[in-house]
């Protein structure tokens, strides 16, 4: 079972790479934002975070998410390039790209 376990896991991570990735580079030019580097996570408590030096990190079962969560979270993240914190600045920016993001982020639980 570890071996269909881990199977199903590296598929879900390829996914996570092409779809994540996807709206990463569709959503960074909008957002008017460069990001470092993007790893792909197993977290517990996060769907992603956002490090002070522009590296992203998004959890690969964000992939089983609806589309609009992972693109709320992508947005989410993004956002955090130009504000680090959960200030009123930064859902302003959250509501100009994601104008739903309250919907689709009670859906998705924790992001950084």
């Amino acid at each position: 079972m570890a071996g269909l376990r881990g199977a199903v896991e590296a598929w879900y991570r390829a996914e996570a790479v092409r779809i994540v990735g996807g709206k990463l580079s569709a959503l960074a030019p909008r957002l008017g934002v460069n990001y470092g580097r993007v790893t792909l996570r197993g977290q517990k408590t996060r769907w992603g975070s956002c490090s002070r030096q522009g590296n992203l990190s998004f959890n690969w079962r964000l992939v089983m998410a609806p589309e609009r969560v992972i693109e709320y979270v992508v947005i989410h993240e993004l956002a955090h390039l130009k504000q680090m914190d959960h200030s009123k600045a930064f859902w302003a920016l959250v509501e100009v790209h994601c104008p739903d993001w309250r919907g689709a982020g009670s859906a998705e639980g924790s992001s950084g």
